[in-house]
């Protein structure tokens, strides 16, 4: 997309948009939100350890992805989700769904046996 820009410009964007996604999501409205959710009814945002770590392992997973092949980038993020869905019946993609519309048999699955 942007391969004028140097690899540390692009990590320093996609920093600078992660800091701002773990700002968002620990705001007052976006933690009510969540709080909609089935399996969030106490959440009470993130902790501070949280959101530096998923901003460093972010920076590490962009590193990686820029020297990784498309196909095996894509193959690892898909075998990823795929693993956080069955160990903890969470994930990026469920998350995201779940913030716009959380249909019941998600709820039920991710409320467990």
């Amino acid at each position: 997309m942007t391969p004028r820009l140097s690899l540390t410009t692009r990590l320093l964007i996609a920093t600078g948009i992660e800091i701002g996604w773990e700002v968002l999501e620990n705001t007052p409205m976006a933690i009510r939100h969540y709080r909609q959710q089935g399996l969030a009814v106490g959440y009470a945002g993130d902790s501070i350890l949280n959101s530096v770590m998923d901003t460093v392992m972010m920076a590490i997973g962009f590193v990686m992805a820029a020297r990784m092949p498309v196909w095996a980038v894509v193959a690892l993020g898909i075998g990823f989700e795929m693993f956080a869905g069955v160990m903890i019946r969470e994930g990026m993609l469920l998350n995201i769904i779940g913030f716009a519309w959380t249909p019941e048999f998600i709820t039920r699955w991710q409320g467990g046996p």
